[in-house]
């Protein structure tokens, strides 16, 4: 589940006058996820389907069970054999697609995306979907792109700050009642729901290319993210400043400061301390369900884009 939050918008590919087909409303929307993968030399990666003989970027159908996050990585490696993190969001295009019991909406959700590791593409091999993949530069792209409504998601994505670090401030998931816990709180562990919420972030994390672990030493937040450390191999940095029974906003806030000068980390803690957390980054307040999370997309210390996501 992915939202978007006040403010942000959508591409919405129908006339405001067209009304839903007959039956069209009652029919699930096809949810698909893609990227708008650029690079140094304002270079965009485009896709050519020979079904449609369209140029258009990689994207896909969301599997069943899968995140409309992990669905845009995946699709780009499937489509283009190159791995890519996510950046920031861009705006979702909707419209109408043919279906054997006639046309249904569409939802395709974008992001904008750099490449890990090697961006070269001519050795990709095609296959029946996909039979050209090409970085193209962006004024070629522009006339290029089959659809006008890919057009102008490409003319969003270029206007915006392409190389942004990303700082995912994530509510550990459910965890046992605090009512009925009688221990020291800072051992209350998740319930099973709150470890399987864990096991899903490990791929939502790894698409925004986290490389990094602070969270609040107790338990339910170590357990938060024990799945994604075990995956990486990586190493949780422990901050009592993260934990309700030490944060202070002063505190938290240069804690804050330090992990905007990183390009990719996790950050994990507890409702009573995200507004101090949401204040230190200079955000609007936003409510997190547990194991939600503000995934926060920042260049220079400035935020340029947020969107929240759960599992």
């Amino acid at each position: 589940m992915s939202r978007r939050l006040p403010g942000s918008v959508s591409r919405e590919q129908l006339p405001p006058s067209a009304e839903p087909g007959a039956g069209e409303t009652d029919r699930p929307t096809v949810r698909a996820a893609g990227a708008v993968v650029t690079r140094p030399g304002k270079e965009v990666l485009l896709v050519h389907r020979p079904r449609y003989d369209d140029w258009s970027f990689p994207k896909g159908k969301v599997d069943r069970g899968e995140h409309v996050v992990a669905t845009a990585v995946r699709e780009v490696e499937e489509e283009t054999g190159l791995r890519v993190r996510l950046g920031a969001p861009l705006a979702e295009q909707h419209y109408r697609v043919a279906g054997r019991n006639g046309p249904r909406r569409k939802t395709v959700s974008y992001w904008s995306a750099r490449v890990v590791g090697d961006d070269d593409v001519v050795g990709y091999r095609r296959g029946d979907e996909i039979d050209e993949v090409a970085w193209v530069p962006v004024r070629e792209a522009r006339e290029r792109l089959t659809y006008p409504h890919d057009v102008a998601t490409l003319d969003e994505a270029m206007a915006r700050p392409r190389r942004t670090s990303t700082l995912v401030v994530l509510r550990h998931g459910t965890a046992r009642s605090r009512d009925r816990w009688r221990a020291d709180d800072r051992v209350r562990p998740l319930l099973a729901g709150g470890h399987e919420q864990a096991r899903r972030w490990v791929a939502l994390l790894a698409a925004y290319g986290v490389g990094s672990v602070v969270t609040s030493p107790s338990t339910r937040c170590v357990q938060s993210v024990q799945p994604f450390l075990d995956a990486h191999d990586l190493t949780p940095r422990l901050e009592p400043v993260l934990s309700e029974e030490d944060a202070s906003a002063p505190g938290v806030r240069h804690l804050v400061t330090r992990l905007l000068d990183e390009p990719r980390t996790v950050l994990c803690t507890h409702r009573p301390v995200l507004p101090l957390v949401l204040e230190a980054l200079g955000v609007e307040p936003v409510v997190l369900e547990k194991g939600e999370a503000l995934v926060v997309h920042h260049r220079r210390g400035r935020v340029v884009a947020t969107e929240v996501t759960g599992t």
